[in-house]
């Protein structure tokens, strides 16, 4: 059967309406488009925004001599190590006829900037606004001398303000089972981001290496549709291709799962802040009865994924990672004060942090967000993080724990509410 190629401009506009009057129609949430989000008429703030008037004033120089070079300079310019490099060669993005096994996507990220790179494509760019959340950017390789000008890309919002994001802007990160050619033979998880994910459903599409200790996995895995049946077979990384054609040989396990654990703190939390502007705007600037309660389940549950309750099980025995990534990660809260730092101690023995408390905390999106949510999420946290009378849903950390976690809140965030301190 031939298939039938729609202009991708008009294929994206159509696809998007149709999530956003599916959400509609659902009365799921609203339109991040419309008052009083206005999200396309919102002046950027993120990282990348800061970084361009430096390029300009030539403060900050991009090397431009090969695609190599300029994503490599990118990189350091946006404070995103090298190390973090995932390698996914699943056709799930906006640059899909380009990746698959023998060509994979790389991505590298810090805690407010995530970057794509494809062998022969453009450079994508997710960068964290502390108002809005993800903003999207598409590069080419500019020439030699010229600051690079990219598009405000709205064609990333048929998967990035979708079901997968409750429809508003936010990142995903898929599992699946793909063909030779990157396409899509069967999926692992469906419209959820975070580190609650068992870690035998996740990777579908990734690569990972090193010896990481995890033996059940979807990562590695090609699938050959043949007779109505689909079979899976291995393959390791740099088999199918040449590894020189990214900055590193690795995909290692860990920025994986702090990827992960990433995408589901930002999405919860952009999420929340949405409603509740859009709640506030609904009611003239108050909160209805019923939105004050809405707004308190949200609150709550995002208290309990900050804490970390229903995190994945690591293997038996811990896991292993790559020493490179585990020192660039710490030390990207060397200027921090000591909490800030000691939330950043991995533990990877039976679970992913020492202390089991999002590191998060202390960046722009969550010192950007509106007191009256802050005050509901500690109040949340604080009742988990008391030494008796926990509730049950907030009762995964022991005694000592718990009151360690409290100090370094005390340390780590100067705007507590008074009766937290």
């Amino acid at each position: 059967m031939t298939a039938i190629r729609f202009p991708t401009a008009l294929l994206a506009a159509a696809c998007f309406a149709a999530a956003m009057q599916t959400a509609m129609g659902e009365g799921r949430l609203f339109d991040f488009r419309e008052p009083p989000h206005s999200y396309f008429d919102h002046e950027p703030g993120d990282r990348w925004a800061r970084l361009k008037p430096k390029l300009i004033a030539g403060e900050v120089s991009l090397d431009q001599t090969s695609d190599m070079a300029f994503l490599k300079s990118m990189l350091a310019a946006l404070e995103v190590p090298e190390s973090s490099q995932m390698l996914v060669f699943s056709a799930t993005s906006l640059q899909s006829e380009k990746i698959r096994p023998r060509n994979p996507r790389a991505l590298y990220f810090n805690e407010d900037t995530y970057v794509g790179y494809v062998p022969g494509g453009v450079l994508e760019i997710a960068a964290i606004d502390p108002e809005m959340g993800p903003m999207f950017y598409v590069f080419e390789r500019p020439t030699v001398g010229r600051v690079p000008e990219p598009e405000r890309s709205r064609r990333c919002f048929n998967c990035h303000a979708g079901s997968a994001t409750r429809y508003v802007p936010g990142l995903i990160a898929e599992s699946v089972l793909v063909s030779m050619a990157g396409s899509s033979l069967r999926t692992f998880r469906h419209d959820e981001q975070g580190h609650q994910l068992p870690l035998e459903d996740r990777f579908g599409g990734w690569l990972l290496t090193g010896d990481s200790g995890l033996s059940q996995h979807r990562g590695n895995l090609v699938g050959e549709s043949q007779e109505g049946r689909v079979r899976e077979f291995a393959v390791r990384a740099g088999e199918l291709y040449d590894p020189a054609i990214h900055p590193r040989p690795t995909s290692d396990i860990l920025p994986q799962l702090l990827h992960e654990h990433q995408l589901g703190f930002e999405n919860r939390l952009f999420q929340l802040r949405y409603l509740l502007r859009q709640r506030l705007h609904e009611g003239g600037g108050r909160l209805t009865a019923e939105a004050e309660k809405e707004i308190d389940a949200e609150a709550r549950a995002f208290a309990r994924y900050s804490l970390f309750a229903d995190e994945a099980a690591l293997p038996r025995g811990g896991l292993r990672v790559d020493a490179d990534y585990a020192r660039d990660f710490q030390a990207r809260a060397a200027g921090g004060t000591e909490a800030e730092r000691t939330l950043r101690t991995l533990n990877l023995k039976d679970r992913l942090f020492e202390y089991r408390c999002s590191y998060m905390f202390c960046t722009e999106s969550w010192t950007a967000t509106p007191r009256e949510l802050k005050e509901r999420v500690y109040r949340h946290m604080a009742s988990g993080l008391r030494e008796s009378g926990t509730p049950p849903d907030l009762s995964h950390l022991p005694v000592a724990e718990r009151l360690a976690i409290r100090r370094l809140v005390k340390q780590a965030l100067p705007d507590l509410p008074a009766w937290w301190r």
